[in-house]
């Protein structure tokens, strides 16, 4: 049979999706479901006084409002959950939108009418919503690693260097705005068992955490979740919204729904903190770096803590004997900021790969050279090498199928039809994750094989690239694997985040594959469903895990890549359109070249959409976001966004995992916005700095 790895296969779940029948979290149908509405507060930074439900509570169909002052009872859970803070758990207000209540009844309608009615007393607060006025402090540690590092002597090295470049990058608030909105229904049984359905990146620790919350037993507790509408990270734990629900469902006894309106999930469902970074750059004239500083000031909430890590991918591009990394948190009056789509090597390469495009220009070396020339082969701050690293062929491959050697070496020295026209371009990196993950396999009578696994699918295409490992290694047809995920009864399939669903699930698939054929006692599963059939038996069937080993004491793991992009810009209107884009990837072993081209290309959108719109400013009186639904934030539409050509180079990384895959989910976004404005440079003369590149910022 031929190998199906690596080719184009479109995917399992799409029907299901385009015709609507698959369900997603808010749409079970259960009897006597009730609904429930959150009541949020109206400053950012106080005192609850008094609290009147009285009329809410006189509502027709409401049957409960709960407040702090009679919340339902929820633990402190061992796990993470988004919010530190429990809701409801006392009177303070951090942040414009907190929960401050929820209203349940009958209908949605009369819940969200009822909510309205709720009468709140402040005793309001000074409130931080401006950075500029925040207290920072040196950030604590970031998993496991501290915020500041160094080697060598920064300040020597930029003595010694011929060319410098030293500036400030910024990026703004980001918001997450998932098609499907953040949704949760709840189901108590009379055993005291519970079912909780609600899109999440990771069942099993999903249902860990509620056992916590909830105080019961994890094997009371059953997560479905078969369908995300988008995550990118804003829905790898429970918000509040969500912990409050299957409390609020325990107490009332019945069934019980909460999905938060597109402006609620503005506060309560997480966003990419603003950024403020400053890169130094030494080098001598002939382009060795000889000094990098990288220091960054990003901002958390009151209520938890996150860090917009931007300095870990420092230490793997450029080479250098004098490093300096340091990043420093502030607090301001704003829900919590969160992972969202390459957290931290998003706008840590915005700024790296600027000010590398500025170097390069100083030095007048071309931008590809400089950073050949500069590429290092270990991980710097690790001090491993790489594994299967093909950076360079990235550059090389982009360079000749963009045309790069055409790319005119003055800014403003092409036009078209009386516009700018630039070329830009940048690197692109993310590194290589992979957790623990346990998939069952049933070769069925029937001649058909199913594969199980509490693993899910954000929309990645992992349904289809689970059916073609199991085809491959079973050897037998894509259409004959059937594929089930996101329930909690399966086995542990690990995280839908960080890019790591593959490279975890993927190694899992082939050891349960290859151990139900021993189970069976045969080679092939042709002779598998021989012996069934004449058996009479119903199924064969293995289970089988994989986990990381000690290759990570050995190598270092990154994807690398690279964008290629061209800009048009009307001065006169301040108008910037991305005309081409051409994006070269390494990430080792590609299992479905569609879904894998279709991930990157959604990362260049959601790049391309962050470096030209995306920005999400505090009113700075109440501190609500400005913007409140998907009219008044500004995202990328069809048309701002050109044809987007992908090819993808390099081997199978067979020291990271057994099949040689690596994620794809996360990498197409970085650098992004940096090969925009570069590209933006090129056309102009005008260095930006700031994102997102507005029209104000084009004008002549």
């Amino acid at each position: 049979m031929s190998q199906v790895l690596g080719k184009s296969v479109s995917r399992k779940d799409g029907i299901a999706k385009v015709t609507g029948a698959a369900t997603y979290s808010a749409e079970y149908q259960l009897p006597n479901l009730v609904h429930g509405y959150v009541v949020t507060s109206t400053i950012a930074s106080g005192e609850i006084c008094h609290i009147d439900t009285s009329e809410a509570q006189k509502t027709p169909g409401v049957l409960t409002v709960f407040t702090h002052l009679n919340a339902p009872k929820i633990f402190k859970p061992q796990s993470k959950i988004y919010e530190a803070r429990l809701p409801l758990s006392d009177n303070q207000v951090h942040y414009a939108g907190q929960i401050i209540g929820v209203v349940i009844a009958d209908t949605f309608e009369r819940a969200r009418d009822a909510a309205f009615r709720v009468k709140v007393d402040y005793n309001p607060q000074t409130l931080v919503i401006e950075s500029s006025k925040a207290n920072f402090k040196e950030a604590p540690r970031h998993f496991g690693e501290e915020m500041k590092f160094s080697f060598g002597d920064v300040d020597k090295g930029m003595a010694a260097s011929e060319v410098k470049v030293a500036q400030t990058y910024e990026s703004s608030t980001e918001l997450h705005s998932a098609m499907e909105p953040h949704a949760i229904i709840v189901d108590w049984h009379e055993s005291d068992g519970v079912t909780i359905y609600e899109h999440t990146q990771w069942v099993a620790a999903s249902q860990r955490t509620y056992a916590g919350l909830l105080g019961v037993p994890v094997e009371k507790v059953r997560i479905i979740s078969p369908y995300i509408g988008g995550g990118f990270g804003s829905k790898a734990f429970p918000w509040s919204h969500a912990v409050l629900c299957a409390a609020a469902a325990k107490e009332i006894k019945q069934p019980l729904k909460i999905v938060l309106s597109r402006r609620q999930m503005t506060a309560l469902a997480g966003h990419r903190s603003e950024t403020e970074q400053i890169i130094r750059l030494g080098a001598t004239a002939d382009g060795t770096i000889t000094a990098i500083d990288h220091e960054v000031k990003s901002v958390t909430s009151p209520v938890d803590v996150f860090i917009e890590a931007c300095t870990s991918i420092t230490p793997v591009m450029y080479k250098t004997d004098n490093l300096r990394l340091m990043q420093e948190l502030g607090v301001m009056n704003v829900g919590v900021p969160t992972f969202m789509r390459a957290p931290g090597e998003n706008p840590g390469m915005w700024a790296l790969e600027s000010a590398m495009d500025e170097l390069a220009w100083n030095l007048k070396i071309d931008p590809i050279e400089l950073r050949l020339k500069n590429e290092t082969k270990i991980h710097q701050r690790k001090n491993l090498p790489f594994s299967a690293k093909h950076f360079a062929d990235c550059l090389k491959v982009g360079s000749e199928k963009f045309g790069w050697k055409d790319r005119a070496k003055e800014p403003r020295a092409r036009s078209r039809d009386g516009k700018l026209i630039g070329w830009g371009m940048a690197a692109a990196t993310y590194p290589g994750l992979r957790s623990g993950a346990s998939v069952k396999v049933r070769l069925l009578k029937d001649g058909t094989a199913h594969v199980l696994t509490a693993g899910n699918d954000m929309g990645t295409g992992a349904y289809t690239a689970a059916a073609m490992v199991a085809a491959e290694t079973l050897q037998i047809p894509v259409e004959k694997i059937r594929v089930e995920l996101g329930d909690s009864r399966l086995p542990d399939g690990g995280m839908a985040g960080g890019s790591m669903m593959s490279a975890s699930i993927v190694p899992a698939i082939m050891a349960a594959c290859q151990e139900v054929l021993k189970l069976a006692e045969v080679k092939t599963t042709q002779e598998a469903f021989a012996l069934l059939e004449k058996s009479g038996g119903a199924a064969f069937e293995a289970t089988a895990s994989s986990a990381p080993g000690e290759e990570s004491k050995k190598f270092a793991f990154q994807s690398w890549g690279a964008h290629f992009c061209e800009v048009e810009i009307d001065e006169s209107i301040g108008r910037l359109r991305v005309t081409r884009w051409l994006s070269v990837m390494d990430i080792g072993q590609v299992i479905n070249a569609k879904t894998a081209a279709s991930q990157v290309r959604g990362g260049v959108i959601m790049g391309i959409s962050q470096a030209l719109m995306e920005e999400c400013q505090f009113d700075p009186n109440i501190g609500y976001p400005v913007v409140y639904d998907l009219a008044t934030y500004h995202y990328a539409a069809h048309a701002d966004i050109p044809r987007i050509d992908v090819i993808f180079v390099g081997t199978p990384d067979t020291n990271f995992n057994p099949a040689g895959v690596r994620g794809v989910g996360e990498i197409g976004i970085t650098g992004v916005s940096a090969a925009v404005a570069n590209a933006v440079y090129h056309a102009t003369g005008k260095r930006l700095r700031s994102l997102p590149l507005t029209p104000d910022k084009l004008l002549v």
